[in-house]
């Protein structure tokens, strides 16, 4: 399925009670699609995003993190983060956005390394009382598909990735790559 063209405007409440306008009128909106609360290549990625978050702002960017658990599951695992995490338990905004889920998520070979040291990551930081152990039934299931949208002030999809694996979304150098290279077209 492709990408909406548009984003139609709307606010959406952060697990954090915050407000969040989606697409933001002040700066772009890089939309990101995660799997579950506690996903151990979610959190290593997302963990990526907050090192550079002051890079990513600078570019103009907010980051705004859809799950597929509940706001309640979230705060558990991502209370931490200072991102504006969306809880979407019922994947409204997944179907919107055309977002999958499928066994490749987990079963697709590319994704085993980052896998693997996602796990132990997990484990030390649970061991270390950093971070609870991720669930072992997560809400929703395992095998959600990441997948990342830039959002212009304007509603327009700029660019857009869907991910064929658990690991297969944009890194922050590549966020960063699209971001100037889309502005300079629109």
């Amino acid at each position: 399925m492709p990408p909406p063209a548009t984003v139609p405007a709307r606010t959406l409440v952060a697990v954090s009670g915050d407000e969040v306008p989606v697409p933001d009128p002040d700066c772009l909106v890089h939309l990101q699609f995660r799997r579950f609360a506690g996903c151990p290549v979610c959190n290593l990625h997302l963990r990526s995003v907050v090192a550079r978050q002051a890079e990513i702002r600078a570019a103009g960017i907010r980051e705004v993190v859809v799950f597929h658990s509940s706001a309640e599951e979230l705060r558990t695992y991502t209370g931490d983060l200072q991102l504006d995490v969306i809880a979407d338990p019922q994947r409204d905004l997944y179907r919107e956005f055309g977002v999958e889920s499928a066994p490749r998520a987990l079963l697709d070979p590319r994704a085993w390394r980052t896998i693997a040291r996602a796990v132990v990551s997990e484990i030390v930081a649970n061991r270390r009382d950093e971070r609870p152990a991720p669930p072992a039934r997560p809400e929703g299931g395992r095998l959600g598909l990441p997948a990342d949208f830039l959002i212009a002030p304007d509603g327009e999809v700029l660019a857009a990735k869907y991910g064929v694996h658990a690991d297969d979304q944009w890194s922050v150098d590549e966020l960063l790559a699209v971001a100037p290279n889309v502005m300079e077209r629109s």
